[in-house]
């Protein structure tokens, strides 16, 4: 198998998902390029072949102009794989790039499994293993499933002139409207997750928080069953948080949402499930009822 890795760039910066790409790469046992549209001074730390078209004149993001820039590496890569994150970019350029290719794409990819890939369904809430059943296949991973390649070496730079013209014009990123709460500076968050059983229960993990001096947020399914608004939401759809304390309660550990949390300095989960997910990632696993802790805990804190 060989692989062509598409890195991002954002705002004069090389996105460190971009190392993701290389341990998925690696763990998969692949040959692989890369490419990446960027500026010279910000090139991945990796000694392998990358493909590099100027930010200047490609701009950080054009679909068209970027879709035929990527054939171009693929081709010079003889690569029958193309792997994206899972991000707004890798979810528009995938489908445009596996049309062009004829091949399969498969989304979101979590886990590598002997008989193909492992991802989310139904709201991930169940999982499935898919295999493509075409010569070439283009993948997306969700963000913070694979551990990111250690960062050494320089790449070979091969440089791709923009010869194509672009029907679109890239003006900037525009920040999404600020919530009440800004997870992303709070020093303890606590969180809740489907285990507090109903939107009643969400006051107990809010007061846990106070107890503790820090804010509470929540998980995707709380978020959109209307138990806690999406300002609270943290995950790859919220917003990425690094506490000193991240308290999961009744959280069982998508991938989605432990990339959100996954750089919290120590991590407390309660989950009534000894071999939740979450327990991989937890400093301390507590296996109780969040229904009958949280209080417990809180009244304790208080006293």
């Amino acid at each position: 198998m060989k692989a062509l890795l598409v890195g991002e760039y954002r705002e004069g910066k090389l996105l460190e998902t971009t190392y993701e790409l290389i341990g998925f790469a690696q763990q998969l046992k692949a040959e692989f390029e890369l490419f990446l549209v960027a500026s010279e001074d910000q090139l991945p730390q990796v000694e392998a072949k990358l493909y590099l078209a100027d930010v200047n004149e490609a701009k950080e993001y054009n679909p068209a102009l970027h879709k035929q820039l990527i054939l171009e590496a693929a081709e010079k890569a003889g690569a029958d794989t193309i792997v994206f994150i899972h991000s707004s970019n890798g979810w528009d350029l995938a489908p445009r790039v596996a049309l062009a290719l004829s091949a399969a794409q498969i989304s979101e990819v979590v886990e590598i499994k002997e008989d193909g890939y492992l991802l989310p369904a139904c709201n991930a809430k169940l999982r499935r293993t898919v295999k493509a059943a075409t010569g070439k296949q283009v993948i997306t991973l969700q963000a913070g499933a694979f551990m990111p390649a250690e960062q050494s070496g320089a790449p070979q730079v091969e440089k791709l002139s923009i010869t194509a013209t672009a029907q679109t014009e890239f003006l900037g990123y525009e920040q999404a409207e600020a919530g009440e709460v800004d997870l992303g500076k709070a020093e303890i968050i606590v969180s809740a997750g489907r285990g507090v059983g109903k939107p009643e229960n969400v006051a107990m993990i809010e007061a846990l928080a106070k107890a503790l001096g820090g804010e509470y947020g929540a998980s995707r399914p709380v978020v959109d069953a209307g138990w806690a608004p999406h300002d609270r939401q943290v995950g790859t759809t919220g917003q990425t948080v690094s506490p000193k304390l991240y308290v999961a309660c009744g959280i069982s550990g998508a991938i989605q949402h432990l990339a959100g949390m996954k750089k919290s300095e120590f991590v407390l989960a309660i989950n009534t499930d000894k071999d939740a997910p979450i327990g991989e990632v937890a400093d301390v696993l507590v296996v109780a009822d969040i229904k009958q802790f949280a209080p417990a805990l809180t009244a304790k804190l208080e006293g």
